[in-house]
């Protein structure tokens, strides 16, 4: 009890040190290797996810990879209803086909919805049939305070995770996918003549700094899951509800440091930390503090470019050479992903109209047959 009074102190002194706003949301800080939770603040609150939606998103297909639905080099087709998609957007016209790896690299450094939608569409066959596989997949983690309904974290009301819950999803994505990990570090996208910078702040400019995501809506705030690894020991830190992009990676930046300064603590985990606070219940609401009057610059995933105007800070400097990586249409000459394969059929401008199963059940990949047999399961 000593050392869970430390740490929750010692947190409340980190909320405070990173100039966080007065109505600071909920926060995590966790050991990937131990599962560990070296500190939290309101882990169980529900809340408004944002693009860190896309976390699943990514999860799900690969997954669907692992089970041999789709390749990184299948077509993911955007379809009438993707395209129509509100920004952050590629805004690829419907027909276009790109690869998945592709389509992975813009849906997690450039947070395209409408390429999220379209790797929904094309992964499960409908948005809500893959929807559906989201949402089973978050019962078997453990996600006991998550609920989705898109696969792009547009704001809805029945939309909603918890700190506790994103930690679980990240820690998942790492250890089952550590092929994958290299997409979440990417400084940054060239698109033709376009340069796309990660939205995440960390990424190369806090030491170590190897991922994950970032999220925004105006119900949100500003939320960040960021990792980061030295001398072979991999952080991860939940930050929901900030009041701007500066402030999302103060937080983050300064639970980090702080959590390697720990080392090994005795600690609970992501799996067996104690429910706390009120259960259930609707997610915050962020709009009216956030947003209020602010103008539209500052109201979006960039909004870092509106801050670098009137605000000093080591995260808005640019990075001096980024490395750049190079996306696009075309090349998607694997096979196309099964859900279309059993449709018989391509898509047009709309989802293939297959039946909705009554409760999606998650089938067995690699990476759980890998979990089993490391736990002596098998």
């Amino acid at each position: 009890m000593a050392g869970s009074t430390f740490f929750r102190r010692a947190l409340t002194g980190l909320l405070l040190v990173a100039a966080a706003p007065a109505a600071a949301g909920p926060s995590l800080l966790f050991d990937f290797s131990t599962g560990k939770v070296l500190a939290d603040k309101d882990a169980f609150m529900r809340w408004h996810p944002a693009s860190l939606t896309k976390l699943m998103t990514a999860y799900v297909t690969f997954r669907a990879i692992d089970a041999g639905e789709l390749q990184l080099d299948s077509p993911i087709k955007m379809t009438k209803h993707a395209a129509g998609e509100p920004p952050s957007k590629m805004g690829y016209k419907p027909g276009s086909v790109m690869t998945l790896d592709n389509a992975l690299k813009m849906l997690i450094i450039k947070s395209a919805n409408d390429v999220a939608m379209a790797i929904a569409e094309n992964v499960g066959g409908s948005e809500q049939m893959f929807v559906d596989r989201m949402n089973a997949e978050a019962r078997r983690l453990g996600m006991t305070d998550t609920h989705f309904v898109n696969p792009n974290g547009l704001h809805d009301p029945e939309q909603y995770v918890s700190a506790r819950d994103l930690g679980l999803l990240a820690v998942a994505i790492r250890t089952e996918y550590p092929q994958y990990a290299p997409y979440f570090s990417i400084q940054g996208l060239s698109a033709g003549d376009k340069k796309l910078m990660n939205f995440n702040m960390l990424v190369g400019r806090f030491p170590g700094a190897d991922g994950m995501k970032t999220g925004f809506i105006c119900p949100s705030g500003f939320n960040l899951i960021g990792t980061a690894t030295r001398d072979g020991r991999t952080l991860g830190v939940v930050v929901l509800g900030q009041t701007s992009a500066v402030g999302r990676t103060d937080m983050a930046a300064a639970l980090l440091e702080r959590g390697f300064e720990m080392g090994d603590v005795p600690a609970k985990t992501l799996a067996t930390l104690p429910y706390y606070g009120l259960r259930g219940g609707p997610p915050v609401n962020m709009r009216a503090e956030v947003c209020g009057k602010k103008p539209a610059a500052a109201q979006s995933e960039a909004a870092g470019d509106h801050e670098a105007k009137t605000v000093k800070s080591r995260w808005l400097e640019k990075l001096p050479n980024p490395k750049l990586v190079a996306v696009g249409l075309g090349g998607a000459e694997g096979p196309v992903p099964l859900a279309r394969r059993d449709a018989g059929e391509e898509y047009a401008d709309v989802p293939i109209p297959t039946p909705r199963p009554a409760d999606y059940v998650p089938v067995e990949t690699k990476a759980d047959a890998r979990v089993k047999a490391a736990a002596g399961l098998n």
